[in-house]
């Protein structure tokens, strides 16, 4: 039976052999006859052969393996140390090949040299190489479930700290930068090979594993007040916001200004107090929710036709940039520049400190995250009996539910290594090793597990179980409860239903949804149910015809209602909720005549 051949997933003909096929391709990949990109793959079961030359595909590199032995050999790799030949030079001889993912199927790879046999084609060159970017900068990683290895890798791309040395001269939209950030204590080999420490993200904690007065249930965590104090966790937050002098058809334009009184929509005179005569603010000043940033008037949006009698006095709008209105900051910078059209344009930034407060986000490099629950004076948080009090306490339920052992393994090496004074390795699979930091612990007269005897801050008595404490990474995410923050008591509706604006950046409502209505229901709350669905919300009182069900209208010179479709005047105001009144409309937009048959309130 012949095998299907499919180039880049469409089928192109068929082969005598194709597990033949696919090994003859391999051989005149690896001799250089065909290029490098080249990656195929035989499956046995379906008897199909896919040969991938697309773009988009990971590719990784591994070592060639020929009967059980690694082609590449110790001279090949002093070579490599002398600058003799590089690493692509051993691609092209076909000492390494690079495998996508459906290649892979058809490869069976030994992790160590150790473990070849004749049944393997492939070597890792590095155990880490199976592990991305992300994940890589995780330790101790091979001791932690999978799921908590990918939370680790998203906390990871939202840690805050200084995500480029030129913050100051950019103007992105949002940035996020770190007070003092510090390298971790344990860090993997790519870690340390990529210099990530010159960008780093986050800073070392002293954490003990226990529960506080039941103030850190589940993923709460208490934090020192004195070490927030010190600014442990300490962000800056920008934002940019900026303007544009545009031209429009028939000579007119924006302009930067304080708007004068006459304007449509003028905001009021003590909402441009803090811009300058040329309609801008000065660094350095504070700004409240919707306070003017630039101030700009701009032509109307409807020319009007102006006859040779009328002097007309151009009317213009007010289009002021004002900081958004849940948020406040003090102005960071001011820049003036020109566009590429040639238009004068604006950009302000603005600057707010944001202090670890009740509500922010931490996490580990383990996915272990939580929400700061309580702020807690010094005085008050256990120590040990060289006076050390952690920055940090977390839920001794945290650990073994998700079963990051790697999280007590940095504790263990973050420890070690303030004692050592040294970095340690914590690179997965081939890092340091338990062993080694319990026999640093024990040189220094630590107890070699990690645990501690704590004294309670409240009472000076020391407690009776000893503590695991240790000095572990952690990141503030960039989830602060002072940007999701929201409530409402009135505000604005959208035109279409009536209803409230949905979001917090438009003073949005907050959602009672079906799930909601449903308890209130299972409760017999129809009074709280009415007032929430009805009156908070699109309540409206439409003219209904008692005789043919109707839309009613009132003649407001004739100050008198009547049906329009049968004439009639016996007519009820109805109280319903406008979404309903708008389906009504839409059924009748579509040919649909819907009527209402009304009854009395018996």
């Amino acid at each position: 039976m012949k095998s299907s051949i499919f180039l880049n997933g469409r089928f192109v003909g068929f082969h005598e052999n194709g597990g033949k096929l696919a090994d003859e391709i391999r051989d005149k990949r690896r001799k250089g006859e065909i290029d490098q990109q080249t990656n195929v793959s035989f499956y046995e079961k379906t008897n199909e052969l896919f040969i991938n030359t697309d773009e988009g595909r990971a590719r990784r590199p591994l070592i060639v393996v020929k009967n059980g032995k690694c082609a590449i050999l110790p001279e090949h790799i002093e070579k490599l140390r002398n600058g003799q030949i590089q690493f692509k030079d051993l691609v092209s001889k076909g000492l390494i090949d690079y495998l996508d993912a459906e290649e892979e199927e058809n490869a069976l790879v030994a992790l160590k040299e150790e473990d070849l046999t004749p049944l393997h084609t492939h070597m890792e060159v590095d155990v880490i190489g199976m592990l991305g970017y992300v994940s890589n900068q995780i330790p101790f990683l091979e001791h932690n479930m999978a799921p908590r290895v990918l939370m680790a890798s998203q906390h990871a791309k939202q840690a805050l700290g200084l995500y480029t040395a030129n913050f100051n001269l950019r103007g992105e939209t949002r940035g996020y930068v770190l007070f003092y950030p510090q390298r971790p204590l344990v860090q993997t080999r790519i870690y340390e090979n990529l210099q990530n420490y010159k960008r780093a993200a986050g800073q070392n904690f002293v954490v003990a594993v226990l529960s506080y007065y039941g103030f850190n249930m589940n993923d709460a965590i208490i934090i020192n007040k004195q070490a927030v104090d010190r600014t442990l966790g300490r962000s800056a937050f920008f934002r940019t916001y900026n303007a544009e002098e545009r031209r429009y058809p028939g000579g007119q334009k924006d302009k930067f200004e304080v708007p004068p009184e006459y304007v449509q929509g003028y905001l009021g005179e003590e909402t441009y107090q803090n811009i300058e005569t040329d309609g801008l603010i000065s660094p350095e000043v504070y700004v409240p929710g919707d306070s003017v940033l630039i101030g700009k008037t701009s032509p109307p949006r409807f020319l009007k036709e102006i006859s040779a009698l009328d002097v007309e006095v151009e009317k213009r709008r007010e289009s002021s940039v004002t900081v958004r209105s849940n948020e406040d900051g003090i102005v960071d910078s001011v820049m003036v520049s020109e566009s590429i059209a040639g238009n004068r344009f604006v950009k302000v930034r603005v600057r707010k400190t944001n202090i670890p407060e009740i509500g922010d986000k931490f996490s580990s490099r383990y996915g272990q995250k939580g929400i700061v629950a309580l702020l807690v004076n010094q005085e008050d948080m256990p120590f040990t009996k060289q006076g050390v009090v952690p920055d940090l306490i977390i839920n001794p339920h945290a650990i073994p539910g998700r079963m990051t052992a790697g999280h007590l393994l940095e504790m263990l090496g973050g420890k070690a290594a303030c004692m050592e004074g040294t970095i340690r390795d914590g690179t997965s699979f081939t890092g340091d090793s338990q062993d080694d930091y319990e026999a640093i612990l024990s040189k220094y007269g630590f107890e070699p597990s990690g645990h501690e005897y704590l004294y309670d801050g409240y009472s000076g008595r020391i407690m009776s179980a000893k503590i695991f404490t240790g000095v572990i990474y952690y990141q503030r995410l960039h989830h602060l409860v002072g940007l999701k923050i929201h409530a409402r008591s009135r505000g604005p509706v959208q035109m279409l239903t009536h209803q409230p604006t949905e979001g917090r950046a438009r003073e949005g409502g907050l959602r009672l949804g079906e799930m909601e209505r449903d308890c209130f229901i299972g409760f017999g709350a129809s009074s709280l149910l009415k007032e929430r669905m009805i009156e908070s919300s699109d309540k409206t009182t439409e003219l209904i015809c008692n005789k043919c069900g109707s839309a009613g209208v009132f003649d407001k010179l004739k100050n008198k209602t009547y049906c329009p479709i049968c004439e009639s005047t016996a007519i009820s105001e109805v109280e319903m909720s406008y979404a309903f009144k708008l389906l009504l409309d839409e059924m009748k937009s579509i040919g649909i005549n819907p009527k209402l048959n009304l009854k009395d309130k018996g």
